[in-house]
């Protein structure tokens, strides 16, 4: 064995306990997460927004974001729901970089597991219970699970994620909408098969344990893009590619067929202000087709205080890993399209 213990094991239970939602944080949550549940089902036709930092790297930076975004969420509330991002674990091609608040609570320092969990833990909380607002992360280390499910109304499976037997399996045991993205390869077949999966029940082993899940019938399709051999970003949000995804729901017989654009990544080939045009252009393909009106109705947008990136946190509310819009660029946007869902 080449792995070393370099703490005590984790108890997660403990870890909660100083976080744990109650009274009416807790009843404003469930409320929530039934008015996000019913958007998924069809039952609510309102637009979802995802929205939100590339990774919460500074939690009063994300804090100032998440204050703003709940006050613009009462503006539009008859149109637009949103969960806000508070993504805390980011995928590494290559091993290098940043790699999310859970291994580095200071964006600047070591890695520090211990005080990440925790960090991660308290970001959530803080944002449910300062703002009101409801949260989105990634799953990227099945595993931990347990340290978030009871703060989070939303998940999202990435890209090099859903072709991964275990975060299927895992996404079959979760209560939240979970959004599958299509792999880098754009293989549409590949995230089917894993919200099949993750749609089912499932029995495999899961920290220790043999369980035994219901199935996610929330479990849904992320569109966001893929790169070919040449490394040119290949985008899926277009008209033919929204009715290609519908049409394949359909064949499959899967439950609360529910499409989400993500408006970066190799979508938008992380030019930030692409994201704009790309609202935009749905926008229009909902109004032309009623399929697309009744199935696409889901955005998710990268977004934080000041527009762009930077490679160190030298500037407050700017993404340190990908693009995002600022939030002046973000607000102009939700009112945009709660002024076209108004018409």
């Amino acid at each position: 064995m080449v792995f070393k213990a370099v703490s005590e094991k984790i108890d997660f239970d403990a870890v909660k306990e100083s976080t744990t939602l109650t009274g009416e944080a807790l009843a404003k949550k469930q409320a929530r997460d039934k008015e996000l549940e019913a958007i998924i089902k069809g039952e609510d036709n309102r637009t979802l927004l995802v929205i939100g930092p590339c990774s919460s790297d500074n939690e009063d930076a994300v804090l100032d974001y998440a204050h703003r975004l709940a006050k613009l969420q009462e503006e539009v509330k008859d149109k637009v729901f949103m969960v806000m991002r508070v993504y805390t674990a980011k995928p590494r091609t290559n091993g290098d970089g940043y790699k999310g608040l859970v291994h580095q609570p200071d964006a600047e320092g070591k890695p520090n597991l211990i005080n990440g969990i925790k960090a991660v833990r308290n970001l959530h909380y803080r944002v449910i219970t300062e703002t009101g607002i409801t949260t989105a992360d990634e799953m990227l280390y099945p595993e931990n699970l347990p340290l978030v499910d009871d703060l989070v109304s939303y998940i999202a499976i990435g890209a090099r994620s859903v072709e991964d037997q275990q975060h299927r399996f895992v996404a079959s045991g979760i209560d939240v909408p979970t959004g599958m993205k299509n792999p880098t390869s754009g293989n549409l077949n590949i995230m089917f098969n894993g919200i099949y999966a993750a749609q089912n029940k499932q029995d495999f082993l899961f920290n220790g344990e043999e369980v035994q899940t219901s199935g996610n019938p929330l479990a849904h399709a992320i569109l966001r893009g893929s790169t070919n051999e040449y490394g040119k970003n290949i985008p899926n949000f277009y008209y033919d590619d929204i009715l290609d995804t519908i049409n394949t729901y359909e064949k499959m017989g899967l439950q609360n067929p529910f499409i989400v654009i993500d408006t970066n990544h190799d979508n938008s080939g992380k030019r930030y202000l692409e994201q704009v045009r790309i609202v935009r252009q749905t926008l229009i393909n909902r109004d032309w087709n009623e399929k697309i009106n009744k199935f696409a109705r889901g955005f998710m947008i990268e977004s934080y205080l000041e527009d762009g990136r930077q490679d160190t946190p030298e500037i407050y509310g700017k993404s340190i890993t990908d693009p995002c819009l600022g939030w002046d660029n973000t607000e102009q946007l939700i009112r945009e399209i709660h002024a076209t869902l108004s018409k």
